[in-house]
């Protein structure tokens, strides 16, 4: 596996693959790996000839208060598990590669719709600082297909409305959530739970399941659904952010059952802020 940060050295590599018309995966992280990240790594490594994973933790799309300097960087471990996948190139580039001009200075991608609401009412900001460095990385990948993960839902949308708009010749494929044998989703940011709030934290996910059973039943309204979702976790513990019935493709709120819904939610249990997503 090559191991690059540098811009030249990249353009070099990829440059000599496109020449001999390999197709190029790529796949975006903040590293700290874990087996939904491999999961990607081998859809990617399924589509096409030559797979690139990116670890860059972003600091653009950290609020004030965040976790950015604490978030866990375990670039060593990271890169044995890219071997064993076989992956072609790790690009790890340091932040005044990303942003040359600095984070404060630099052009931002804002994208409407998808990218507002949700996450972006909690978060001010982070989807900005997501799509900017997601079309910064695909600029300097330049790959013809990127993999992401349908956990962060509304990023995903975010994404594919992003290339649409501006045309980019990439395609988006999104592989299902990967779960831990108990249901919860598998996330870097699992590892600041207890263990008393592990046993607590697959209550996130049996909460959607009974929402988006709710909702196909349609004996409920929407709001009294996410309602009762809402108390179910407070009761269990967690200091929840958002619990919300969306049209999947557009995530514009619904009042009643949908053939095409998303249930989405956010919920804080102790240091760890979770998210997960079930589709109807």
């Amino acid at each position: 596996m090559n191991t690059i940060s540098g811009l030249d050295d990249l353009r070099e590599l990829l440059q000599g693959w496109r020449r001999c018309r390999e197709r190029i995966g790529f796949v975006p992280t903040m590293g700290n790996l874990h087996e939904g990240h491999l999961q990607l790594v081998r859809r990617a490594r399924s589509l096409t000839d030559r797979v690139v994973v990116s670890i860059f933790v972003n600091p653009m799309q950290f609020g004030p208060g965040e976790d950015f300097d604490s978030y866990p960087r375990t670039l060593e471990d990271d890169k044995a598990l890219l071997e064993q996948e076989q992956v072609d190139l790790l690009f790890a580039p340091a932040v005044d590669l990303v942003y040359p001009s600095g984070v404060n200075e630099t052009t931002r991608v804002q994208v409407p719709g998808v990218g507002e609401g949700l996450e972006a009412d909690v978060r001010p900001g982070f989807f900005v600082g997501v799509a900017t460095v997601v079309a910064r990385l695909f600029n300097l990948v330049q790959a013809d297909i990127a993999v992401f993960g349908e956990k962060d839902y509304q990023q995903l949308a975010v994404i594919r409305r992003m290339v649409k708009d501006l045309c980019w010749p990439i395609d988006i494929e999104a592989v299902p959530t990967v779960r831990e044998a108990d249901g919860l989703a598998m996330s870097s940011r699992n590892q600041y739970l207890s263990a008393g709030q592990r046993k607590q934290a697959p209550v996130l996910y049996q909460t959607l399941c009974q929402v988006a059973e709710g909702v196909r039943g349609q004996k409920r309204a929407c709001a009294e659904l996410e309602a009762q979702a809402i108390q179910r976790l407070k009761q269990a513990g967690f200091t929840p952010d958002y619990v919300s019935i969306r049209d999947a493709a557009t995530l514009q709120p619904i009042e009643a059952g949908n053939a095409r819904a998303v249930v989405l939610a956010a919920a804080r249990l102790g240091r760890a802020r979770l998210i997960d997503n079930v589709g109807v």
